[in-house]
């Protein structure tokens, strides 16, 4: 934990937290609206939210070289978070068009 200061685990941490609560409240929108399309919103922020779990994890432990691994897997989710993500966008979209 010596890597990052206490500010910046504030920030690492509330980040983590903010991004739940957006897939809740997301998630809820869609069942408040009937609109199931909303759903692959909250499903799509999923990977995302992993990576930003593997970053904390990876920087919990020090940054050392055994957990380095993390980095690849946080740089995989990352890329499948930004497809996940266009495509749950893409979903609402295609609703209103219809």
């Amino acid at each position: 934990m010596h890597t990052l200061s206490i500010p910046t685990w504030i920030v690492h941490v509330s980040s983590v937290i903010e991004w739940i609560a957006a897939i809740w409240f997301i998630w809820r929108y869609g069942e408040l609206t009937g609109d199931s399309s909303w759903y692959w919103l909250a499903y799509g922020m999923l990977p995302a939210l992993i990576s930003a779990m593997c970053a904390c994890t990876w920087h919990l432990f020090d940054n050392a070289e055994s957990w380095e691994w993390l980095v690849t897997i946080q740089a995989l989710t990352t890329v499948i978070g930004n497809i996940t993500l266009c495509f749950g966008a893409w979903k609402i979209w295609q609703t209103t068009q219809s």
